[in-house]
């Protein structure tokens, strides 16, 4: 039981980071599982790491999506830039054709060759926000750039921002924007895992309620001091993270 609780800990802490920072989350949890061999990693663990984390984003955007009632356009643009990674993950994950990319050199590449990307976009300037310049041409821009994303190690907070700063909105907005289309994309992934749950007849346990509650912690400090220091940090912590990170992988790979 104390291995089991241990074991979650880690991995609610590492998605509960690394799930709204350019950092990729599933390759975070691919990796943490591979190497320390962990034995609580499972289907219903992941569906409420991502509840957890699904939970956190509401709750500390709650006031902005209360008033999305009477901001259509922005509520229409969330949807827009949702479809394709909604799409192009169903038939992935129907396909299972998913299961192939979840190796560690494709995360060692992605995670190498975004992180320089990201490093780029972010020299652009900023001169556009969500509030005049979000229009159906930007969302659905950064909502192909998402599918991406589907890819272990390219980081589907990393790529939107990418997308973002490539079209010149500013980095605190360009962040919200990323944020704002996590939600359809955490409720895509944890309806897609309880589909599958519900077929396998597994049932409710306290390790679960254990993980939702820790991976909501971790999600929510994540959000809130990243949008804190971002603008006062810049990317650049994460881009040089994603190169050692992906040196280092590939120093284990063919040594």
């Amino acid at each position: 039981m104390v291995r089991d609780l241990i074991e979650i800990l880690i991995l609610s802490t590492v998605q509960g980071i690394s799930e709204f920072l350019p950092i990729s989350s599933s390759a975070h949890l691919i990796l943490v599982s591979n190497f320390y061999d962990l034995e609580t990693s499972s289907l219903m663990i992941d569906i409420s790491l991502h509840l957890g984390s699904l939970v956190a984003v509401i709750f500390y955007f709650r006031k902005d999506l209360f008033n999305l009632r009477n901001n259509e356009k922005l509520l229409s643009l969330i949807i827009i830039g949702s479809l394709p990674l909604i799409s192009f993950g169903y038939i992935l994950y129907s396909t299972e054709f998913i299961h192939l990319l979840r190796n560690t050199k494709v995360i060692a590449s992605t995670t190498l060759f975004f992180g320089f990307i990201l490093f780029f976009a972010d020299q652009r300037k900023t001169e556009k926000n969500i509030a005049t310049d979000l229009n159906f041409k930007s969302i659905l821009i950064i909502g192909l750039f998402q599918i991406l994303a589907l890819i272990p190690g390219v980081s589907r907070a990393g790529i939107t921002i990418t997308a973002a700063r490539f079209l010149n909105f500013n980095r605190i907005d360009s962040s919200k924007i990323s944020f704002l289309l996590s939600i359809p994309a955490l409720a895509g992934a944890s309806f897609l895992g309880l589909n599958e749950a519900f077929e396998q007849s597994i049932e409710l346990n306290s390790l679960l309620i254990i993980a939702v509650l820790l991976s909501f912690t971790f999600s929510f400090l994540t959000i809130k001091y990243f949008l804190k220091f971002i603008n006062k940090i810049s990317f650049n912590i994460f881009v040089i993270y994603r190169i050692i990170l992906g040196f280092i992988l590939f120093l284990i790979i063919y040594a």
